[in-house]
């Protein structure tokens, strides 16, 4: 049987260096990298890090810009981050990326509680930036 749902696939961020960001997201977010040793022997444009089974985020160097051209004008976005993006997690991986990120010294928001998202109101939330600005939030339903 084929399942029609629609989910989110992947996200794209604008990154300066992307076995930098890769390393950031695997060792204070705890996100595997993807097509890292692929990227890095210049064999595949970009690497991502996996959230989940079916989603990723791809990190997308600066340098690839010019080749955007999918959409008159998607060029111009390089360097633009989007507002952020929120990575739910089970309530023990939540305390243990916070923990990861206070221990590298990574800036993090205060501590929010009932924000709403996909799955309604978050037990808990809060915010930090990668090494490229791009705005994160982390939440936990449970």
């Amino acid at each position: 049987m084929t399942d029609n749902t629609t989910r989110l696939d992947h996200v794209v961020l604008w990154v300066n260096d992307p076995v930098a960001s890769a390393d950031f997201y695997e060792r204070a977010v705890g996100l595997p990298p993807v097509r890292l040793a692929e990227f890095t022997d210049g064999e595949v444009p970009f690497p991502s890090v996996r959230i989940d089974d079916e989603s990723l985020i791809d990190l997308m160097p600066h340098s690839m810009a010019e080749r955007m051209t999918m959409l008159p004008g998607a060029a111009a976005s390089s360097g633009h981050p989007v507002n952020h993006i929120c990575l739910a997690l089970p309530g023990d991986r939540y305390d243990a990326l916070r923990a990861r990120l206070e221990e590298r010294a990574v800036p993090v928001s205060t501590v929010s509680e009932g924000s709403f998202g996909a799955r309604g109101p978050a037990t808990r939330s809060f915010y930090f930036r990668d090494l490229d600005g791009n705005v994160v939030e982390a939440r936990h339903y449970d």
